[in-house]
């Protein structure tokens, strides 16, 4: 299972105590926000692409979406998201347990500027009822991001 290599991801960082589980399921921005009680733009999403082949992940606060314009700006062609299949195969992860940690060798993630406005966000940790409370510069440091990119937007209501 994709939470046992996270779990033993954080292992390697004395971390992995603090990878919350629930009885519920947090596979959407509000069922985590629920979860966990907290706002649903505090839920980092994590949203998987392909570009030129390849898996490209973004984490992304729960209330924003992809600007398709700031998107194809950015990586040079229009956004095409991954199929629930694909994100398995591609990424390691299943479709509501997806994250930036433990992601399978070739994987790229960025993190959207629209995070940087909050102290502390919850990343899902590779099951649809898990998740992780972490400050922005631990996400910088765990997620293995390569860069901060600016493709999202709020959403509309």
């Amino acid at each position: 299972m994709a939470i046992d290599k996270v779990r033993e991801y954080f292992k390697a960082y004395g971390m992995e105590g603090r990878i919350r589980e629930f009885d519920v399921s947090s596979a959407t921005v509000a069922l985590a926000a629920e979860a966990l009680s907290c706002e649903p733009q505090r839920i980092a999403k994590t949203l998987s692409f392909l570009v030129e082949g390849k898996a490209v992940l973004i984490v992304a606060p729960g209330d924003v979406k992809i600007d398709n314009g700031k998107y194809k700006k950015c990586f040079g062609t229009k956004a095409k998201m991954l199929s629930p299949e694909q994100v398995t195969e591609l990424v390691g992860h299943n479709v509501g347990g997806v994250c930036p940690f433990a992601v399978k060798e070739g994987v790229k993630v960025y993190l959207d500027e629209s995070l940087k406005r909050f102290e502390t966000v919850f990343p899902a940790c590779g099951s649809s009822n898990s998740a992780i409370e972490l400050t922005i510069p631990e996400l910088e440091k765990y997620a293995g991001e390569e860069g901060w990119v600016d493709v999202c937007k709020l959403a509309e209501g």
